[in-house]
């Protein structure tokens, strides 16, 4: 493979197993071979920019390939760098290292390598700029990958818009030292305070250089979407939406999502919502109105009509539109979910955080309306005014059920009770017949009479 004898690069090949190292040190000549450029002979062979545009090209935005091109080219392999335009082997092998198994302190000068930084030093606005880039360049990749799981981004939100959101709200996280300029160290706690950034670029350079190594699969990002009526729906979610809300969630992206109610397919009833979700197990509720705002809640159990406060510390609001933000408990009270109707001594409807008339999420039973009551911040979540106005009128609201259906759930379990007995009918009978003794069949419990 024409390995160098550089520590820094041997350092870095031995974060993998003995069985990926040859993947690793193979995707330089494999990127030659693939784009058709030829390679010539000796130690001055180098990756052009061109190479990994046609490699690259139908997965990221060209803006993101200059910015993975530019990373490739600011690594140091401890031996003499090639021509400038040019990526060594060596400086390959160190960028692949870094961007598929560094820690955070060794991908901080990368990020800002490939966030234009200059002297040590860059912007928050470079480094939005950047993640913008990258948000897109991981959806046009899940999309022509085909790993959207049952979504349909021509059915769904303002993609383009959801980039930009989940990119201000992963860039608000940077502590920067002094007018918006962020050093090493500053990078460096984002990073490791932030898992997502990794994961973006872990997905978009596995992918897009085809780099795979069976120890850690690419994670899917996406949560499975399951039974959705798309020929009636177009949702008020997004692709970076989903990505931004399904680390938020218990189950990550091994839980599958599944609509429960939309005013778009089932219409403006209140007592259709209750009838659609109760009793249906964890879900997302998602509320626009019609100022504009897109907001909503996490709800860790089933709904249930009930004059008492239900759900747990799992539970928490978000803001989509005009900021992407998660809200979660505060541990003042326990006022996590509620939901009533035909009462006459207590509110009918839905709410979550706050208290009785100042809720931090609430949707009245007389459809259409509802509040968010959070002058300073909603007690039980620390959250904000979520709507445009303190009083909103709905213009969509969307349940979505999260993680395996209560009934799926219950056969599951029947079906791990069932005695080893019975699991093989087959293989018992095979038995009997050649007069293998069954000594557990007289310990079989009881079956209980209907």
């Amino acid at each position: 493979m024409g390995n160098t004898e550089s520590a820094v690069v041997q350092k870095r090949l031995a974060r993998f197993r003995p069985d990926e190292r040859p993947i690793i040190e193979g995707v330089f000549d494999r990127l030659h071979r693939t784009s058709g450029t030829p390679v010539p002979a000796g130690k001055g062979k180098v990756l052009c920019l061109d190479t990994i545009k046609v490699t690259m090209g139908k997965m990221a935005p060209e803006s993101m390939i200059m910015r993975v091109f530019e990373g490739m080219c600011s690594m140091d392999s401890g031996v003499t760098q090639p021509p400038s335009g040019g990526v060594s082997r060596e400086q390959l092998v160190i960028f692949l290292a870094d961007t598929l198994r560094g820690t955070a302190e060794e991908r901080a000068p990368l990020v800002m390598s490939m966030a234009h930084g200059t002297k040590g030093t860059t912007t928050t606005d470079q480094i939005r700029d950047f993640l913008e880039d990258l948000v897109a360049a991981v959806v046009q990749t899940l999309t022509h990958k085909g790993r959207l799981r049952g979504w349909r981004p021509d059915l769904m939100g303002d993609g383009g818009q959801g980039v930009k959101l989940l990119a201000e709200q992963l860039s608000s996280e940077l502590k920067p030292s002094d007018q918006n300029m962020c050093d090493v160290a500053c990078v460096e706690d984002w990073l490791f305070r932030n898992s997502s950034v990794a994961t973006f670029l872990e997905l978009l350079i596995g992918e897009g250089l085809e780099v795979g190594l069976t120890s850690r699969p690419t994670s899917t990002l996406l949560p499975q979407c399951r039974d959705t009526p798309w020929a009636e729906l177009h949702c008020l979610l997004d692709l970076p939406l989903l990505m931004f809300l399904t680390p938020e969630l218990p189950g990550g992206d091994t839980a599958p999502w599944r609509l429960l109610f939309s005013t778009n397919v089932h219409g403006e009833s209140f007592t259709r919502l209750v009838g659609n979700c109760k009793c249906r197990g964890p879900s997302v509720l998602l509320v626009k109105d019609t100022k504009g705002h897109i907001f909503g809640g996490f709800a860790s159990h089933s709904w249930e009509v009930k004059p008492q406060f239900q759900g747990d510390s799992r539970c928490f609001l978000f803001s989509v539109l005009p900021t992407m933000r998660v809200f979660t408990c505060t541990g003042y009270n326990q006022h996590y979910m509620y939901l009533n109707q035909a009462q006459q001594t207590m509110p009918n409807g839905l709410g979550m955080g706050g208290q009785h008339g100042y809720f931090g999420l609430w949707l009245d039973c007389d459809f259409g309306h509802g509040h968010s009551r959070a002058r300073p911040r909603c007690t039980t979540y620390g959250s904000p005014q979520l709507s445009g106005e303190e009083e909103f009128t709905v213009d969509t609201v969307e349940v979505w059920g999260v993680g395996q259906p209560p009934e799926e759930q219950e056969q599951e379990q029947e079906e791990n009770k069932r005695s080893i007995l019975d699991a093989d009918l087959e293989t018992q009978a095979i038995m009997e017949m050649t007069g293998k003794t069954m000594h557990s069949q007289g310990l079989r419990e009881p079956e209980e009479d209907n």
